[in-house]
């Protein structure tokens, strides 16, 4: 499955799209594997670890495999990934969850979640939303970041280092956790159709597809008031990556391992961003990724997601 290009655009209201999709798989409404549901693939990026979805709902993931966190090969019906820190999660067409790697703060104890319809991975943390637009969390909660179960109508989350954003269907975002750098300083934001969370910062993408950034900025990561064209934004460690609707992509921040060299990609779909590196999901379902390769992130030339 090609992906088209026009669906660019609209990428970024994959974050309505996987919500809808999920709930009417949740309901019964939507077929899946066998029954004519087509997976999309996607791309993840954890610290150290980049995790991929096939268009058959498994799973492939290369990188630094201490605690198990690339030891998804028997996932299946998959329809969304995440990760993040030491841990893998992956959303079921049922909305089951699971998640593999390290657990020392209880960050992958999800078997129990069920009527889940999009996830997120922080880096000691997880977080889930429900079909019903409530929030789930699990994981080290120090600073409150997992303190969600007030919240609603959410339609997308992302999880950094020690905070949790929430993206609500009126376009208004609300945040928790630590705010050291400003990082949760979103009420005044409205408008945003997505939502990115790096280590310290918080990115949103408005509908003109420019884009705003709040918290740490010591690596110009939230340098992002001169960016046009943005139909997707994915937030890393210290860089923050924009993917253009002509299937370019856009990166500011921290380029000490080459994670913003991404001027000369084209016909990408997707975007994901680890602590030092950068991945790009393409039309054909092929993967580029540029960044530190030291545990072999960025081993990614030989997949076809598609």
């Amino acid at each position: 499955m090609k992906i088209p290009l026009s669906s660019r655009r609209h990428h970024c209201l994959g974050v309505v799209g996987i919500f809808l999709v999920a709930v009417l798989l949740i309901a019964g409404v939507a077929g899946c594997g066998g029954g004519g549901f087509e997976y999309t693939p996607m791309v993840a990026a954890g610290t150290l670890h980049t995790v991929g979805l096939k268009s058959d709902g498994t799973v492939v993931a290369v990188g630094d495999n201490e605690y198990g966190k690339c030891e998804v090969s028997d996932w299946t019906d998959i329809i969304q990934i995440a990760a993040y820190g030491e841990h893998t999660v992956g959303l079921r067409s049922n909305g089951t969850v699971v998640a593999v790697g390290w657990n020392g703060y209880g960050q992958c104890e999800v078997g129990n979640w069920t009527d889940i319809v999009r996830i997120a991975a922080g880096y000691f943390h997880t977080v889930g939303i429900k079909a019903d637009g409530t929030v789930v969390a699990v994981g080290d909660n120090e600073y409150g970041k997992c303190e969600v179960s007030s919240w609603t109508d959410i339609i997308q989350i992302a999880a950094g280092l020690e905070h949790t954003v929430g993206l609500k269907s009126d376009g208004t975002v609300v945040a928790v956790g630590y705010n050291g750098s400003g990082e949760c300083d979103v009420s005044d934001w409205s408008g945003i159709i997505g939502i990115a969370a790096g280590h310290v910062h918080t990115v949103g993408l408005r509908p003109n597809d420019t884009v705003v950034a709040v918290g740490d900025n010591y690596e110009g990561q939230c340098d992002v008031e001169g960016w046009t064209d943005i139909v997707e934004v994915a937030a890393g460690g210290w860089h923050t990556v924009g993917l253009k609707a002509g299937g370019n992509a856009t990166a500011v921040g921290c380029n000490d391992h080459g994670q913003c060299d991404v001027a000369g990609w084209t016909d990408i779909f997707m975007v994901a961003v680890g602590s030092l590196h950068t991945v790009g999901l393409k039309a054909d379902g092929t993967v580029v990724a540029v960044g530190n390769n030291d545990w072999g992130q960025c081993n990614v030339t030989g997949w076809d997601l598609d």
